[in-house]
């Protein structure tokens, strides 16, 4: 099962909107398939490892990190294929809550005479596919908050200089960091003073292109941002307020972008409805990388579930920019919690990546 998990890891950030799973066949001690869901979503893990095994799947035991799928889509379901392989035995990490699965994979082995057991690794595989459960359970991606300051938390100076806080070896891990993610999200402040193109810059690290979004509540944009320049090489999306003028909306749309309309909120979005809407349209995992203002909101609103923090050894002091905007907090008790679940040393910086205390 270690082995099958390692396999799903490879494909965070690349499989949405299905979950990354492993999947790795067993026969007399010897292995004889392995397979992962392929980036796209498919063929799915178990297809291909039975696919590599063959004839030798027969009587062999299947280590699978998320329940076999028993719906037909795109493809037929995963459990038909492991019974008629004719595998005797199948170890699964953890239930798939999708209400297409949802034990009746399971079910459908047993009822093959086929023998099964759950629970074998789970916490990790549910780390694996916190952002396929979480859009499953909740209708949202996870939101990782990526922040980049110094030790005092500030991004920038007074007068706004901003490049560069931490050094390249961060940035380096920064853009894996975009590759183990569906999407990235900034603010629209971050478009109109950065003007970024938001993607892996890491070659051959992400096959299937990074969603760029931005919350653009009034869709501020530039016309001949780079976000819109390359949007038929890599999908932008702009979330914007119902009712934005419509000659806008439509020159984005010309230039390939795709604008989602939602309903008004601070700090000029109903962020909850934007999440909402991400996971409508697949998205498991979204990278937050700025700036201040949107920081603020997400945290106000209770829709972070994980930190990742860059923070270099430098002090700027309380005239600089924070990383986070005021969002009301009046007391200690109401502050959003989080708990360390990694600290990495990356060159001369650190990064401390954290989730969110329920």
């Amino acid at each position: 099962m270690a082995a099958a998990l390692a396999l799903a890891r490879r494909g965070v950030g690349n499989t949405w909107p299905n979950p990354s799973v492993g999947c790795v066949l067993v026969r007399n001690g010897r292995v004889v398939g392995r397979g992962a869901t392929a980036p796209g979503g498919r063929p799915h893990a178990e297809t291909a490892a039975l696919a590599m095994a063959g004839a030798a799947a027969r009587g062999a035991t299947a280590y699978v990190t998320l329940e076999p799928c028993a719906h037909h889509g795109r493809t037929p379901p995963c459990a038909d294929a492991l019974i008629s392989a004719g595998v005797a035995r199948v170890f699964v990490a953890i239930a798939d809550p999708d209400a297409r699965v949802d034990g009746q994979g399971i079910i459908r082995l047993r009822a093959a005479g086929i023998a099964v057991e759950t629970g074998l690794l789970a916490e990790q595989a549910r780390e694996v596919n916190a952002g396929f459960l979480i859009r499953v359970r909740h209708a949202r991606p996870l939101v990782t908050l990526k922040l980049a300051t110094t030790l005092d938390g500030k991004i920038a100076t007074r007068g706004g200089e901003s490049q560069w806080i931490t050094r390249p070896s961060s940035r380096r891990v920064a853009h894996r960091l975009r590759g183990r993610h569906d999407a990235v999200m900034v603010g629209v402040g971050t478009v109109l003073s950065d003007d970024p193109d938001l993607t892996c810059r890491i070659d051959g690290f992400k096959p299937v292109p990074t969603v760029r979004v931005v919350a653009d509540s009034h869709l501020r944009t530039p016309l001949t941002a780079r976000l819109l320049a390359t949007a038929l090489a890599s999908p932008s999306w702009f979330i914007c307020r119902d009712g934005a003028e419509t000659e806008r909306r439509d020159a984005m749309r010309a230039a390939g972008a795709d604008v989602i309309e939602v309903a008004a909120g601070e700090p000029g979005i109903d962020l909850a409805a934007a999440m909402h809407a991400l996971g409508a349209r697949g998205i498991t995992r979204l990278l937050v990388e700025g700036g201040a203002q949107l920081a603020a909101a997400l945290l106000r609103a209770d829709l972070v579930d994980r930190i990742a923090w860059f923070h270099a050894p430098s002090v700027m002091g309380g005239d600089g920019w924070p990383a986070v905007q005021a969002f009301g907090v009046r007391d200690l008790a109401a502050m959003p919690r989080f708990v360390r679940i990694d600290a990495v040393p990356t060159g001369e910086d650190m990064l401390t990546e954290l989730r969110r205390i329920a």
